[in-house]
């Protein structure tokens, strides 16, 4: 059996005040907002799946900013500081000094609300990444699996996997509609999985598809997102075939909360 090699990387966990200066709606759930401005200088993310942490304005409109104090950082005393959620940069372009992140819009949260009123001239806070864990690029083929959700970081993934690599990547999805290109130079298979009105947090799909793929020749890697529930069980699933546990890495990207539905 091969050893693969992941690599675990620290950054200096950068704050950083950052302008819109782009907006596209992708797909009916899905805003595309390009940031940039010069606080963006430096800023390094060498993970498809990495996050930063967004911190957005107020109702009012102020952007409150922590601040480095004693035990890390800490809210300026006296102030209520900004809602804040975790962003998968989708693109990071250094040479045009801009960085794309791409928001769910799921509902009436700080972070989808913002997405979908955004404009130019906007600005939103930014910090982190504050590590990166690196995937060995030996593997025979990788596995993605996802809720839109975890889009971002699929379509990143992609975009930066080389010709000659071999991809089989399972989406679930609200609907049809929600289908967006996802370029590769690697050899990719894409099935996408419409919801169609059922709930995000135990639709079923993904684990059917999951359940349905055939025994790749060679290592396979194993990439899962979606809501934390489903991913533990796709884990489990994967455990009991007997994957390597590092041939494995599942995130909760959400978690489903009582009422919950699409």
């Amino acid at each position: 059996m091969t050893t693969h090699q992941h690599q675990r990387l620290r950054h200096e966990v950068v704050l950083r005040t950052l302008d819109v200066l782009r907006v596209e709606r992708l797909t009916p759930h899905m805003q595309r907002v390009v940031l940039g401005g010069d606080e963006l200088r430096g800023f390094h993310s060498a993970s498809p799946d990495d996050h930063v942490k967004l911190f957005f304005p107020h109702p009012d409109g102020q952007l409150v900013l922590p601040r480095p104090g004693p035990d890390g950082l800490e809210p300026p005393p006296g102030l209520t500081p900004s809602p804040m959620r975790d962003y998968t940069p989708r693109h990071h372009d250094a040479g045009r000094g801009e960085l794309t992140v791409d928001f769910v819009l799921h509902g009436d949260g700080p972070a989808a609300s913002w997405a979908a009123q955004a404009a130019p001239g906007q600005q939103l806070g930014a910090g982190g990444p504050r590590g990166s864990f690196v995937i060995a690029d030996d593997f025979d083929r990788y596995v993605l699996v996802g809720d839109e959700t975890a889009l971002p970081a699929i379509g990143r993934w992609l975009s930066e996997m080389p010709a000659g690599m071999h991809a089989t990547v399972l989406v679930e999805i609200p609907g049809d509609a929600d289908r967006q290109a996802l370029p590769s130079r690697a050899d990719v298979e894409i099935h996408w999985l419409p919801r169609d009105g059922q709930p995000g947090d135990h639709s079923g799909r993904l684990e059917q598809a999951l359940q349905a793929l055939p025994a790749y020749p060679g290592d396979t890697f194993y990439w899962i997102a979606a809501e934390s529930g489903r991913t533990r069980a796709m884990r489990l699933w994967l455990d009991q075939r007997g994957v390597p546990k590092d041939w494995i890495q599942a995130k909760g990207y959400w978690k489903a909360q009582p009422g919950d539905s699409d």
